[in-house]
């Protein structure tokens, strides 16, 4: 009988775009599946009732209801360490794995080890956020040695409405950001409908993007130890383990 990998995913409350971007994402391996847990989630701002919304304590209750799934991984499939500082999720990470006995991981620190590991040290962001944010995104990736080159943002705060940003809005930003010709581009946030888009994109710009959706999954299923390159027509992030 073949191995079940089931990967749990963190989710926030008011997302439309994650589950069905990632269960078809995870169509060409079959043998994983993914759970989502909710937690509320609904502004993305800097204001005090908005950063609450990630105190740990809320998010861990979502982490030990998808333990009871027996999960190989739990990941936080948000972009909130881009405002909040890389730390956060690390700290995250740590609560997660001391409260489940299970490894976790996220978005953005999987963003971060993609970077790496790749050598890219400059970057095209691309979100659906209002300025305060982008700026506080920009600046922690750059101590994280993430120079950010080339900016786009839609000026959104609320969540649910990331959901409707059009291709066409999304391309016109990527295409903005590529004629900077940074070595990635990130479509950072995890309520957009952008994943699928990802290999046009790399065919069009001739440079890797890597979606906040593909990230979570490529490094939930390294985890699980199980090699993403099954994982076909979802971005060159796919093309090696």
């Amino acid at each position: 009988m073949t191995r079940r990998v089931l990967l749990g995913m963190l989710t926030p409350s008011s997302n439309t775009a994650l589950e069905p971007l990632t269960t078809a994402m995870l169509a060409g391996v079959p043998q994983a599946t993914a759970h989502f847990g909710r937690f509320r989630v609904t502004e993305i701002s800097l204001a005090s009732h908005a950063l609450g919304q990630f105190d740990n304590r809320k998010i861990i209750e979502a982490a030990e209801l998808l333990a009871d799934a027996k999960v190989g991984a739990i990941a936080w499939n948000g972009t909130s360490a881009g405002w909040l500082g890389l730390q956060a999720d690390e700290r995250l990470c740590a609560d997660i794995t001391a409260a489940t006995k299970t490894p976790a991981c996220t978005s953005t620190l999987a963003l971060r080890e993609i970077m790496r590991s790749r050598g890219h040290k400059t970057l095209g962001l691309v979100t659906p956020y209002v300025d305060a944010i982008q700026e506080r995104i920009a600046a922690h990736f750059g101590a994280e040695g993430m120079k950010v080159t080339a900016e786009r943002h839609l000026g959104i705060s609320a969540n649910w409405d990331f959901s409707e940003v059009s291709e066409a809005e999304l391309t016109r930003m990527v295409r903005e950001v590529a004629a900077a010709k940074p070595d990635a581009i990130t479509t950072f946030c995890t309520n957009l409908r952008a994943a699928h888009l990802v290999d046009r994109w790399e065919r069009e710009f001739g440079i890797p993007v890597y979606d906040s959706i593909s990230t979570a999954v490529w490094k939930a299923l390294r985890i699980c130890g199980v090699d993403p390159r099954g994982i076909r027509g979802w971005g060159r992030l796919f093309e090696q383990n």
